[in-house]
């Protein structure tokens, strides 16, 4: 069975004081259990890194990009802004551990030396399935996408991840303080809807 293998770290993760650092991978290891189908398929490691896996690609593409947002709406009290480097692999997976981190497979393979390959660029977003002509394609458009994630603010930033939460722009604006236009402005600066429907043409490739 094929499995999307998201593999990631925090960037400016050291930047932030100790008490911020452990209370943000906390919440971090709370919020991507809760997103997959088994608590085991994910994982905080090293400090700053992360492992999930996903039987559905459409959900593990969502779940990237909220996993940026939630980095980048972190509010640092400073000009500190968090990110989220990640690499995706599309493919198999030969044994799942009692841990992501123990499990091992094609996938796992892609995404993993992907990650490390990412470790000296500015590149912050790859996602890779095995097969080189797909892989090319999906590289030039998911490079356009990073470009614009990157420049989000963390307002913009947090009412996307609230909006892949499945909430309303009323609701958002409710709970965030804001006028309702205020949060279709955010969403609309933040080129959301055709980031959205870009991700979803990039996840009907993998699934040709």
């Amino acid at each position: 069975m094929k499995y999307l293998v998201i593999t990631g770290d925090v960037i400016n993760y050291s930047k932030l004081g100790e008490n911020s650092r452990d209370r943000l991978m906390d919440e971090t290891a709370r919020l991507i259990s809760s997103w997959v189908d088994k608590p085991s398929y994910a994982a905080v490691f090293r400090a700053d890194s992360f492992q999930l896996m996903f039987k559905d690609i459409g959900e593990g593409m969502k779940r990237s990009i909220q996993l940026r947002c939630w980095f980048k709406k972190v509010k640092t009290g400073s000009d500190l802004q968090l990110d989220a480097k990640l690499a995706i692999g599309w493919g198999a997976v030969a044994r799942i551990g009692n841990s992501v981190l123990n499990s091992d497979g094609p996938a796992f393979h892609l995404s993993g030396r992907n990650f490390d390959d990412m470790k000296d660029s500015t590149e912050r977003f790859r996602v890779v399935s095995g097969d080189d002509q797909k892989d090319k394609q999906i590289q030039v458009i998911i490079g356009l996408v990073d470009i614009f994630i990157s420049e989000w603010t963390s307002a913009q930033a947090e009412v996307v991840f609230m909006t892949l939460q499945g909430k309303k722009q009323q609701d958002i604006a409710a709970e965030l303080g804001i006028a309702q236009s205020a949060v279709s402005n955010r969403l609309k600066l933040s080129r959301w809807d055709k980031i959205n429907e870009t991700m979803n043409y990039i996840a009907s490739l993998l699934e040709e």
